[in-house]
């Protein structure tokens, strides 16, 4: 059975669910709740419209600032349906009682072959340590958009490169288990970059099967999106930006190459959802989770 979708929120990240959905046979009607011009899809106004669309799937898109009460208000209007909340869950660490419907945070990555073959390939082998670089470049992001004035850009909207680029926290946890230790905390702006926001992270912590250190930042013009695995008899390096994967061992060296696109991972979370198969998504307890742990951050960088 085809699927109506409801997005709230038509910003840049709004655009490009809408976009991808439009593609999938499953969706049969996608309406978009916002107070911008949008031709494409069928536009709604207020949340008042919401229980007479009656939608079967619902994107939370707005800004990170908003998701909470845009949640609270859904969970409120709607039952039995499925929601998904863009990443990260909320601006600051906070929990809603869900009670009616079923929520899911948009960690996209989690359906990346290359984080699915980590996943894998690392299970019963002893890990050392890993090494997470997320090095991008705010002004490129989008094209077009005067990054200053971006939500990416503004503290009070949720900006920053902590929550931007949570992906990273994410999937070190869905790889390598909970992070229960915080040895060393860096958040801050350093860049000349005109926002009002963290530009760079540098975490170093423990997960329950390895050392790790995390470095984010939004001013790097060498753009970088990897993952460094050093253990017992090998070395990985995942590379999320060329799709490759290649691994060191004694006296070889294995290259993987994955055919991925942009659009990849959004597909394959919006088919698996819409078909209620919930197994690599991001539940509303682990977004809650990986808030707790965004804010023991804050806290230790004070």
């Amino acid at each position: 059975m085809k699927k109506k979708v409801l997005i709230v929120g038509y910003g840049s990240i709004g655009k490009k669910h809408a976009r991808i959905l439009k593609k999938l046979n499953i969706v049969s009607k996608i309406y978009v709740l916002t107070k911008q011009n949008c031709k494409k899809f069928i536009k709604i106004k207020n949340f008042k419209e919401i229980k007479n669309i009656d939608p079967d799937y619902i994107i939370i898109a707005s800004r990170t600032s908003d998701h909470y009460k845009h949640l609270l208000l859904i969970e409120k209007i709607l039952k039995n349906k499925i929601i998904l909340v863009e990443k990260p869950l909320f601006k600051d660490f906070k929990r809603i009682k869900i009670k009616r419907n079923k929520v899911f945070v948009g960690y996209n990555l989690r359906y990346h072959p290359i984080i699915k073959f980590i996943k894998n390939f690392i299970e019963k082998r002893k890990i050392f340590s890993v090494h997470i670089n997320c090095h991008s470049y705010l002004p490129n992001w989008r094209k077009g958009v005067d990054y200053s004035k971006s939500n990416t850009a503004k503290r009070k909207y949720g900006g920053g490169a902590l929550l931007e680029l949570s992906h990273e926290l994410d999937y070190l946890q869905l790889i390598f288990d909970k992070i229960y230790k915080l040895n060393h905390v860096i958040v801050k702006k350093i860049s000349n970059l005109k926002i009002n926001t963290d530009d760079y992270v540098n975490i170093i912590g423990k997960t329950i099967k390895s050392n790790f250190c995390v470095n984010l930042n939004l001013f790097s013009l060498q753009i970088q999106r990897k993952i460094m695995i050093n253990g017992k008899g090998f070395s990985l390096e995942g590379d999320l930006i060329e799709n490759t994967i290649r691994i060191f061992e004694k006296n070889k060296k294995k290259i993987k190459k994955f055919k991925v696109d942009t659009e990849y991972t959004y597909k394959a979370q919006h088919k698996s959802l819409l078909s209620n198969v919930y197994e690599n998504s991001c539940t509303y307890r682990q977004g809650v989770q990986l808030m707790l742990i965004i804010n023991k951050i804050k806290n230790l960088n004070k």
